[in-house]
């Protein structure tokens, strides 16, 4: 019976982007058989994990899978578990047929300039491929299993962003199913790819389309807040003090010039927090090592305009509370 199965499996071709080569995998079993394949013919496999929506930021990341790996998996699936209770998981981004189209334009790309890899597969389980069972509650004390990384997952984002369990468990999922050489999702710093703007500085994100057109033209701040500092570390300043303390200064200022407007043009933000942090340990330091460089980061929460006006371009599900984070990489100084 189970050799019978398993013909049955061989036979069955995975489905493919249109007029791609590009297979799409959504279950384990089918996954798994490829890439037993492909370690056998001594090819290497890279992930790059993403919720959809892509953007050129995980176009990047794809670009830089492709140059060291023979085929590069993208993950596509939106894991409920790394939102927040209060969080709209169902207004998320779904954007399928428009992601398919990046994917294809990239590979062509890829072929074109003579990448060692090339765009594979993509997986884009469901979640009850996922979590069989059912995922575990959003709330921070849900009962379940998750993977708990800490002391890291207790810093920076940890606090505020409950979800890091989530992240980390669906990555440890995607892992354990896709076997690849190299990860290079940003977040587990395997690679470390350059962060992707917008021309004026907003690092891209799947979520700014819930700005609105009002938000997104201060959503800079907190980019502009970074900057200061980063630009104050080229000057040969090191202390905490000396780099973060004009930054926060900026911020302040930023935040009186939207109150000194009428309801109906401010812009309201709050500042969560801006971070002056050891590049390996992540923790909180008063002096930056030069030997080591640092990393500057923060988080700042958009809140929903003030008296909208009519017709007014308010964003994705009409401008919720939107939280913006950035990081700038302050570089070690050659001695």
């Amino acid at each position: 019976m189970f050799s019978t199965a398993s013909a049955l499996l061989h036979r069955v071709a995975s489905p493919t982007i249109p007029s791609t080569s590009i297979k799409i995998f959504r279950d384990v079993p089918a996954l798994r058989q490829w890439r037993r394949k492909q370690l056998i013919d001594y090819r290497t496999v890279g992930l790059v994990p993403t919720m959809g929506a892509l953007h050129e930021g995980h176009l990047s990341l794809i670009r830089l899978a492709a140059a060291e790996n023979s085929n590069v998996i993208v993950s596509i699936y939106v894991n409920p578990t790394q939102f927040g209770v209060h969080e709209d998981l169902d207004s998320y981004p779904k954007t399928w047929e428009k992601d398919c189209k990046m994917l294809k334009d990239l590979d062509m790309e890829l072929a074109d300039n003579g990448n060692m890899g090339k765009i594979a597969a993509v997986f884009a389980p469901t979640s009850d491929t996922m979590y069989p069972s059912g995922p575990p509650s959003q709330e921070v004390k849900a009962k379940g299993s998750f993977v708990t990384i800490t002391p890291v997952g207790e810093l920076l984002e940890g606090p505020a962003g409950q979800h890091f369990q989530g992240v980390a468990t669906v990555c440890m999922k995607l892992f354990n199913i896709v076997m690849p050489e190299k990860d290079f999702c940003m977040d587990t710093k395997v690679v470390i790819g350059d962060t992707q703007r917008e021309h004026d500085g907003l690092a891209l994100s799947s979520r700014n389309v819930y700005l609105g057109k009002r938000r997104r033209n201060i959503a800079t701040a907190l980019f502009k807040v970074l900057k200061v500092a980063e630009q104050g570390y080229k000057f040969g300043h090191r202390s905490r003090d000396e780099l973060l303390g004009p930054a926060l200064e900026l911020a302040k200022l930023l935040l009186m010039e939207q109150y000194q407007l009428k309801p109906e043009e401010r812009v309201r933000f709050e500042v969560d927090y801006i971070s002056l942090a050891d590049p390996m340990t992540m923790e909180e330091i008063q002096e930056v090592d030069e030997t080591k460089g640092a990393i500057l980061s923060g988080a700042i929460k958009m809140l929903p305009v003030e008296a909208p006006q009519p017709g007014e371009d308010l964003g994705l599900s009409d401008g919720p509370p939107v939280r913006l984070i950035d990081n700038i990489i302050l570089k070690p100084v050659k001695l």
